[in-house]
């Protein structure tokens, strides 16, 4: 059984996106009754809060308006936060007291188990109505909607439907790729194929400090500030979406050609103190795109020590900066693109990790598309430094 969540915009009318708004509100003054609760009395058991919700419902019956289950999950949610500072006091670190939000800030609420369901393009949710939903791709037909959170993003509302999908899980490649990861080239592969990275952020810089521009020269609280505000998240709104679209589209592409990917173990925070590199860096989005990956595909992050470094096929020490974009290695005279070559060392240090960890990850045997003795001639003196495995759920 495989658990995913399908994202759909909705398209309500006037009076469905009023419903929303209070739907919004009503979470957001019951989250922050709960939380003023907390602050005075100190930690509330789930059933406390449950219990403190019917109480709140006699002294405002307008709460009765929203479906019941739906307020609960507030409770639910504010437990769950309960719970993690609790645990990070455990391990020593220094946490305050949950705020109260704002309401700007409190953009989604969540349907479980009932009060929904989708029929001829549109989601009913319940005291909502009916609402349009454009299903791009549809909905699995041996699957069961276990959850919807309705999110609202830049005045726009979208639906994330959680679905446990029955069916046997689609066949893998025998085939087996490292990947480098970089700025000017955000992916290049073994297989010599180089994808330009498309600096979603850099390319609407422009826009985006005319609209802050904007925000900036308004008056608080005026109607001209709110709006320049909307559009200024509706352009974080479109970076998001296009950086996002060309993940997927990259990682879904990736993972239906190979079976096994090797990705390096980046440092993503110590890197991005280069301040000349930070915004192209947190731009290309490496940690999304390896997320992506990991729940489509297997992969293995393997130590980054000398992939650029090193000569891909004599293993020699060929040091450059970081503006020489040849590889050029004097003792077999390789002469590549320094990524090309990056990739290919990253390739082969996940081929020695598999032959070396074949007891403990077993799949060695499985993915190895190449012979045996090739794969080990390939994995000597690589593979140094503990390996991390993850494979589709």
């Amino acid at each position: 059984m495989l658990i995913r969540t399908f994202k759909f915009r909705l398209y309500p009318d006037h009076n469905q996106h009023s419903k929303l708004n209070r739907t919004l509100g009503a979470c957001r003054y019951t989250y922050n009754k709960m939380v003023e609760k907390i602050n005075r009395e100190g930690f509330q058991s789930r059933n406390d809060l449950n219990y403190f919700l019917t109480d709140l419902k006699e002294s405002e019956p307008w709460l009765y308006e929203n479906h019941s289950k739906m307020l609960q999950m507030v409770s639910t949610q504010i437990y769950g936060a309960q719970r993690s500072l609790q645990e990070l006091r455990k391990t020593g670190h220094k946490t305050g007291n949950l705020k109260f939000v704002q309401y700007s800030k409190y953009d989604t609420f969540v349907y479980n188990q009932s009060g929904y369901h989708i029929r001829d393009g549109s989601l009913h949710l319940s005291k909502i109505g009916n609402i349009k939903m454009v299903q791009h791709g549809g909905i699995p037909q041996n699957s069961t909607i276990k959850q919807i959170s309705i999110t609202r993003k830049a005045n726009r509302w979208f639906a994330n439907i959680v679905l446990n999908i029955d069916g046997l899980l689609p066949t893998i490649s025998q085939k087996l790729v490292g990947i480098d990861l970089g700025i000017t080239n955000f992916a290049y592969d073994s297989d010599g194929c180089s994808i330009p990275n498309p600096l979603n952020y850099a390319n609407l810089l422009k826009p985006l400090k005319r609209v802050q521009r904007k925000v900036s020269r308004r008056r608080k609280g005026s109607q001209n500030r709110k709006k320049a505000i909307l559009w200024y998240r509706r352009i974080h709104q479109k970076i998001q979406n296009k950086r996002r679209d060309f993940l997927h589209k990259l990682s879904t592409q990736y993972a239906k050609r190979y079976g096994m990917i090797f990705l390096e173990r980046l440092q993503k925070l110590n890197m991005v103190s280069n301040h000349r590199l930070a915004q192209r860096i947190l731009d290309s989005g490496w940690g999304t795109f390896e997320r992506f990956l990991k729940y489509k595909t297997c992969v293995v992050l393997v130590a980054p020590n000398n992939t650029t470094v090193d000569c891909s096929r004599c293993g020699s020490a060929v040091p450059k900066v970081l503006g020489v974009r040849t590889h050029r290695c004097h003792v077999c005279s390789l002469v590549l693109d320094r990524d090309y070559n990056a990739a290919i060392n990253i390739l082969q240090k996940g081929m020695g990790i598999l032959v070396m960890h074949e007891s403990t990850a077993g799949t060695a045997g499985t993915y190895a598309c190449r012979d045996l003795a090739e794969v080990i001639e390939a994995g000597r003196g690589y593979g140094r430094g503990p390996v991390e495995v993850h494979q589709a759920s």
